[in-house]
């Protein structure tokens, strides 16, 4: 018995957690760079809640028969989850662009799209079923319970391919934080650069909000730490980040679990709570 509680419940949630940690880590990292703002996150931006809006659209759209789809519902959300986040980048893309985007541009935009698509999300909420409306507010506060392997397998494949290219394309970070005309200068080709990084970490965040919810602040708090740890340089960045952003979800997890025991906490709350406070710090430092 205690091996099928470990095998079947404990460990495919600890794995997701790792993943999903890792992956909004990265993501949040290459959104910092793209931006050049160490303020920038995927949840920030608005990339998860374009995500999340996809999702429960699908849940809105088939209310009443996610059961009868079964396994396969699981490995369609994150199709859906990566179209709402690629959506919600392309809009803050086109709608940032003027003459080229700004860094402060970039964010303000992302904001004001967070808020429409939050807004979008509310809307449809209140037109579901009440079991429904139940699952949604569950999954969007952020919680990875009930994980199984199939949950691990749905979005591993995502994850790792999209994990490695944010490695490989790392460099290209360091180069865009000298800014665009001297990386013009050296060759590079930043818009090209620049979509390229974005859509890997819309994938990233997509994934993530296709199995966990919508988990804010992680993917801000994990670049920062990293960055203390290990320097500026994005290959040395990306993957400290991604331990380090493994391990907060997973010590998120645990305290959710234990905090109110038997009942749970949502981690993305327990993220929220302790990242929310460090959000503020930086604000106040950066001015």
């Amino acid at each position: 018995m205690d091996e099928l509680v470990l095998f079947e419940f404990r460990l495919p949630r600890m794995v997701i957690a790792l993943l999903v940690g890792a992956s909004i880590a990265v993501s949040g990292a290459i959104w910092q760079g793209v931006s050049q703002n160490g303020l920038a996150d995927p949840g920030i931006l608005g990339v998860n809640a374009g995500a999340g809006f996809a999702v429960v659209l699908f849940i809105f759209a088939f209310q009443g028969t996610m059961t009868n789809l079964g396994d396969l519902t699981i490995f369609i959300l994150p199709l859906f989850a990566f179209v709402g986040a690629g959506f919600a980048a392309f809009l803050i893309y086109v709608l940032a662009w003027k003459k080229g985007i700004t860094p402060v541009r970039l964010i303000l935009t992302g904001i004001g799209v967070n808020a429409a698509f939050s807004a979008a999300i509310v809307v449809i909420q209140l037109k579901m079923s009440p079991n429904d409306f139940n699952q949604a507010i569950v999954w969007l506060s952020g919680s990875i319970y009930g994980s199984s392997w199939t949950y691990v397998l749905s979005v591993l494949p995502w994850m790792l391919i999209f994990l490695i290219l944010a490695l490989v394309r790392s460099c290209y970070l360091n180069i865009m934080n000298l800014g665009d005309q001297l990386s013009y200068g050296l060759g590079i080709s930043v818009h090209k650069e620049r979509s390229l990084l974005m859509l890997i970490a819309v994938a990233l965040a997509g994934a993530s909000v296709a199995v966990a919810g919508s988990i804010s602040f992680l993917g801000l708090a994990a670049p920062h730490l990293a960055r203390k740890l290990v320097g500026p340089k994005h290959q040395g960045m990306i993957p400290a980040s991604a331990l380090i952003g493994a391990l907060l979800l997973l010590l998120a997890d645990t305290i959710g679990r234990v905090i109110l025991a038997p009942s749970e906490v949502p981690v993305g709350l327990v993220v929220s709570a302790l990242g929310a406070p460090y959000f503020i710090y930086l604000l106040m430092k950066s001015n």
